[in-house]
Order: C-alpha cells, then structure tokens, then sequence
C-alpha cells in the first residue's frame, strides 16, 4: 500500500506522482529549516523592540543631563 493509498484509503488513485508525494511528505529538513528562520526572525523583532525603547529612554536621559548643563 502506498502512502496515498495508506492516508486516503480506497479513494487513492495510483499514478506515477504518488511516488513524488510520497517523498514530499516524509522530507522534513525544508520544513526545519523554515521553522528555524521564523524562530530567527521573531528574535530580531524582539531585539528591535527593545532596543528601540532602550534607545528611547536613553535619549530622554541625555536630554536631561544637557538641560542641566
């Protein structure tokens, strides 16, 4: 039974694009792959955030220190 013919039952039809996606639904290192640039993305969002409020804050505090010179 293949793997088509295994997840859909009788309904499967048998060609010669059974064996492709076969092979495309066990390959898993695009998926991990994908999984990792959006892990890598979502922490340099985070890390503009913050250091777009850090900045923020330090240019308040700068500005203070020059109007008390």
């Amino acid at each position: 039974m293949g793997c088509l013919s295994h997840l859909l039952g009788s309904v499967a039809v048998k060609g010669v694009g059974n064996e492709t996606v076969c092979r495309l639904m066990e390959e898993t290192n695009g998926v991990t792959a994908i999984e990792y640039g959006l892990i890598a993305a979502l922490i340099a969002i985070a890390a503009i955030l913050a250091l777009t409020a850090v900045g923020t804050s330090l240019s308040g505090t700068f500005s203070y220190i020059a109007s008390q010179l």
